[in-house]
């Protein structure tokens, strides 16, 4: 079947635990994004990504599933899934589901009889191997730490056997090495194509190949020691084209999660007719304020966040097709990181021109387009993020419980994960029952409500942003160029398309910024497109935050 055009797309991603509660519960469902479905069609995107919605025990909240083919109860049924890929489709939107196949949950059926014994059907759908044995007892198989808790193995008495887990011990890694279990992932697939799904999201992808051997990793190395073995293994390729032929049966859009994958490997995945990813979801532009996880927080860096934009740009210019995004469910907010919750409306807005233009499918994360920010508890007991509790109880041990918690305040997935805040209501309006975690107590200023009345709020840029990429053939399909890369609170680029040009200019400062236009653009033909400001703008300066959009034509 032939693929939808995706590259004239934008997706907005919904974590359903805290979209909308649509039955007073207390946790958000299927039932509330039911309801808010006019809403999202309302922004000017094309369709939705979900974030799993399967049986969970919650280990990970969703992403250790323990029934492919089923809606977790919290969220719905079946039957109200349908309802809304049948109303999203009513109105245009495609629906895009997460698809978690490194790893399922422990309580997993699958995983309940493979942790039996050596002889039975699913004894080998999961990475077993035997202990290594001395006079102090027995040890792992090697010494890969996981990313979630610990060491990345597990002992199972039952089997006499660790199993791996490279993150958390809920979160058994599958065998993709035996066919069986590549079977089992083609009729997970088939089964949500078949109900009319459009495609899938498909978590940490390059994971899972494994090296056989599984070699000790690089002991100086914590937490990823043992990732040059896991990540874009032996036989990744062979298991994506496998995954790509169901795919292409449906027309299927695949865009892959990717962790730690550089440009240069991610090329031959998303490249060429025999392509077997249509866009990857990189960590790069995720790493301007921090060291290879937002837990060892470092001060920001326009500098480094323009070479990541522009490396993924260039790279993929005629070649593959870029997933744009600043925000999702495991980073926390993009206002707090990049932007100032001081001058708020202003970075807000500032950062959606900053990557909506570039070329590629923007992505935006439920409550991104209403400028939400970081929550700062009090206590790392009120935080539930498995990923955050346990950098809290390993990292900078020594440093006092309070540089510990600004630390947790800076990087927790948890602040992307707090109720979508829809009016100044009790609770944000997010529910009429007892909310399942924390609500921002900024609400009664930060929420939908209020913006859909302020012609300037963040809400309603988003809304011209992506208004003005779907109507321009530059800004869809135009060449990309970074100019003046060198500064380091100003990002400038173009996007041209024959004889029209356009150029984005954006200042990352609370200061005013002057600029300088690039050879060969005439301030007389400058045709001002859009600004952050509600006060006409003046060419050649940038106001705290501000965001110009010019354009050239002949």
């Amino acid at each position: 079947m032939e693929q939808f055009d995706f590259r004239r797309m934008s997706l907005y991603q919904i974590w359903v635990r805290s979209f909308a509660d649509g039955n007073g519960d207390g946790i958000g469902d299927l039932y509330g994004v039911y309801d808010k479905l006019d809403y999202i069609k309302s922004l000017g995107v094309d369709g939705i990504w979900f974030s799993p919605i399967y049986p969970s025990p919650n280990a990970d909240y969703g992403y250790d599933i323990s029934d492919y083919r089923n809606i977790h109860p919290d969220f719905g049924t079946l039957e109200q899934f349908d309802k809304v890929l049948h109303r999203a489709h009513e109105l245009g939107l495609k629906v895009i589901l997460d698809l978690v196949i490194n790893h399922t949950s422990d309580e997993h059926p699958w995983f309940l009889e493979s942790r039996k014994g050596k002889d039975n059907p699913y004894s080998d759908y999961y990475i077993w191997r035997d202990p290594k044995r001395g006079k102090k007892g027995h040890r792992p198989p090697n010494n890969w730490f996981s990313q979630f808790e610990g060491l990345a193995w597990e002992y199972e008495p039952q089997r006499d056997q660790y199993y791996l887990h490279v993150f958390a011990k809920k979160q058994p890694d599958l065998n993709m090495d035996n066919p069986k279990v590549r079977e089992e992932v083609k009729g997970i697939m088939r089964f949500w194509l078949s109900r009319g799904v459009d495609g899938f999201r498909e978590d940490v992808i390059t994971f899972i190949s494994k090296d056989e051997r599984l070699p000790d990793g690089l002991p100086f190395l914590p937490v990823i020691n043992g990732m040059p073995f896991y990540k874009d293994g032996p036989n990744l390729m062979r298991y994506l084209r496998e995954f790509r032929q169901v795919a292409k049966e449906y027309g299927a859009l695949q865009i892959g999660e990717a962790p730690m994958t550089p440009v240069k490997t991610a090329v031959t995945y998303l490249t060429g007719e025999d392509r077997v990813l249509d866009m990857m979801i990189q960590f790069d532009t995720m790493m301007a304020d921090c060291f290879m996880t937002e837990f060892v927080h470092l001060p920001f860096r326009l500098r480094k966040l323009k070479r990541a934009f522009s490396r993924w740009q260039y790279a993929l210019s005629g070649r593959g097709w870029n997933a744009l995004y600043l925000e999702n469910h495991d980073h926390p907010r993009i206002i707090s990181r990049y932007g100032s919750e001081k001058l708020w409306r202003e970075s807000g807005t500032m950062l959606a021109a900053s990557y909506l233009f570039q070329q590629g499918t923007p992505f935006l994360y439920q409550g991104q387009e209403i400028g939400m920010t970081n929550i700062r508890l009090d206590t790392i007991d009120k935080y539930i993020d498995i990923a955050s509790i346990r950098a809290y109880h390993a990292y900078f041990t020594r440093q006092s419980q309070e540089k510990r918690m600004r630390r947790i305040h800076a990087s927790s997935r948890d602040s992307a994960r707090t109720p979508v805040q829809w009016s100044a209501e009790e609770n944000a309006g997010f529910t009429t029952g007892t909310p399942w975690f924390h609500v921002n107590p900024n609400y009664p200023t930060v929420n939908v409500a209020a913006e859909e009345k302020d012609p300037d709020s963040i809400l309603n840029f988003y809304r011209r942003c992506l208004a003005l990429r779907k109507s321009s053939e530059t800004l869809l399909t135009g060449t990309y160029r970074e100019y003046q890369h060198w500064r380091g609170k100003v990002y400038l680029y173009e996007r041209r398309l024959g004889g029209e040009r356009i150029l984005v200019i954006c200042s990352f400062s609370h200061l005013l910024q002057l600029y300088r236009l690039p050879r060969g653009y005439g301030r007389e033909k400058a045709e001002l497109l859009l600004c952050n400001y509600p006060e006409a703008p003046t060419l050649g300066k940038l106001r705290p935050y501000e965001a110009q959009v010019y354009r050239w034509r002949g």
